[in-house]
């Protein structure tokens, strides 16, 4: 599969910068655009992106307008991002057609994790394949094989694991886990994501421990010492 194109616009150069290099690291192809005119330019330019990610408040054309003709033109994911957090800006957003709607400021790995998610969603992740000594992860296929015996995980288990091996080598806190997996508006406790670790790690057998528990903030997936493919 060739690589993700992602097209990134937003008129504050240090926020551009930082979205643009966190997923530059997770292997995508990212085209920055510092306004609105510009992000029309390269949309027509390059005639295709897998994902665009949109600043509402930009000079020249705004988000929403650019939003309105790439939507026209393509149903490619879209991702909003605002610092207005209006329950009528997120209908009018939604309305246009946009996939995602990010308050700033953000976690940038909770951005990389909607990218991915929608990407999943489209058919488009670059990661849709992993396999780790045994354990394998389809997500197109939304299975989950432990020595080519297929794993019972609920939806969220499988979530959580995808979440985690996307973040692969990161620790990831339970309240980032809680709101990624269970999203935003979820009123739950954190003690939620530490059931669902455990009953995971059970499901994986000797594979679990892949999983491991960061002390005093959360967890994050890791196979030491071992060689692993993902395509």
């Amino acid at each position: 599969m060739d690589r993700v194109k992602i097209l990134i616009a937003d008129d504050e150069l240090p926020m551009l910068k930082l979205v643009s290099d966190f997923l530059k690291r997770e292997g995508y192809s990212v085209h920055e655009a510092r306004d609105g005119r510009q992000a029309l330019e390269l949309f027509h330019k390059e005639k295709r992106f897998d994902l665009v990610i949109l600043d509402v408040m930009m000079p020249e054309i705004d988000g929403w307008s650019v939003c309105r003709e790439i939507r026209q033109q393509c149903s490619a994911p879209i991702i909003m991002l605002t610092a207005k957090s209006e329950e009528s800006d997120e209908l009018y957003g939604f309305n246009l057609g946009a996939d995602e709607y990010i308050t700033k400021p953000f976690s940038p790995l909770i951005l990389v994790a909607r990218v991915q998610a929608l990407l999943r969603r489209a058919g488009r992740d670059k990661k849709s394949l992993k396999e780790y000594n045994g354990l394998k992860i389809d997500e197109v296929g939304h299975v989950v094989y432990l020595d080519e015996k297929a794993v019972d995980l609920s939806p969220k288990e499988f979530e959580l694991l995808v979440y985690l091996t996307d973040n692969d080598g990161i620790a990831l806190s339970r309240e980032q886990i809680l709101n990624t997996i269970w999203n935003y508006d979820y009123f739950g406790d954190v003690r939620t994501v530490d059931t669902h670790i455990k009953n995971l790690r059970l499901k994986l057998g000797g594979k679990g421990d892949y999983i491991q528990t960061i002390r005093g903030l959360g967890y994050k997936f890791e196979v030491k010492n071992e060689t692993y493919n993902k395509t």
